[in-house]
């Protein structure tokens, strides 16, 4: 496939003489903003086809066409094995400190709940891959934290009420425009809802307040007696955050130490 972003444009219909902006990009892929006329959008072009824990693009295309019917998501305009071509839409990429602004949390738990409720993707998030694939790449880690890490993963069940999930809800990935947005759906397939309310409060290290605040928001007020299955959760995510962060190699070593500590404290 020729990579070239000029060559890749002339062939979608409509961007034939767009011009683009390379942005900063994944390990495996390059992306670029392109402009043409009043239109724009996000291009990725990957080194080679997607394999587990990703989506294939395909499939990627599918979950966010879905999910930007719903207003949760910006347009897909074209997808293939190795290329991926959206909408990009206007408005404030969050960071972290968005998290503590009143009424944000809150925003978070009501998008979630529309997510959560979209048609089930026919593909179920599996852990246990994403761990062998991580663990295959590890260069620096103690061998005892890499087997708690994956004995936390090999005990954890998928549940019976699977739903539409994103599975990767950093701050990063939420966009305001003015409406609350996901952005990146690499990983989006079926999965126990509260790995995404985990992924939220373990991610960005949340108060105990503001998991209160959360949960309560999500379930009307009723949080509190869905807080074990959280904890579960939780405990999963700190396992896949370790190992990912230590199968990368621009991971610093106090983040990946801090993360470990979190999940040995969790599981002791």
């Amino acid at each position: 496939m020729d990579r070239d972003p000029d060559k890749v444009l002339a062939a979608i219909p409509g961007w034939e003489d767009a011009t683009w902006i390379e942005q900063a990009g994944g390990l495996t892929n390059k992306t670029y903003r392109v402009t043409h006329g009043n239109l724009t959008g996000v291009l990725k072009i990957d080194k080679f086809a997607r394999s587990e824990p990703f989506n294939s693009r395909q499939a990627e295309a599918q979950v966010q066409k879905t999910a930007a019917k719903a207003g949760l998501a910006p347009r897909v305009i074209l997808a293939d094995d190795c290329i991926y071509f959206s909408e990009f839409v206007e408005g404030t990429v969050w960071a972290r400190p968005c998290l503590d602004k009143e009424g944000n949390l809150e925003l978070v738990a009501a998008a979630l709940k529309r997510l959560h409720a979209l048609p089930l993707t026919g593909r179920s998030f599996d852990a246990s891959v994403a761990a062998r694939r991580y663990v295959e790449r590890i260069e620096r880690l103690d061998p005892e934290m890499i087997n708690l890490c994956t004995e936390v993963i090999a005990s954890m069940r998928l549940p019976r009420n699977l739903c539409c999930c994103h599975n990767d809800l950093v701050a990063e990935n939420l966009i305001t425009t003015p409406d609350l947005m996901f952005l990146d759906w690499e990983y989006a397939c079926d999965n126990d809802p509260f790995f995404d309310l985990a992924t939220v409060v373990e991610h960005h290290q949340l108060s105990a307040e503001q998991m209160t605040r959360l949960l309560d928001a999500y379930f009307d007020g009723d949080g509190k007696r869905w807080r074990d299955s959280l904890e579960k959760q939780r405990k999963l995510y700190l396992a896949l955050l370790c190992l990912w962060l230590a199968s990368r190699p621009g991971s610093v070593r106090a983040e990946i130490q801090s993360v470990a500590e979190r999940l040995a404290t969790s599981c002791s």
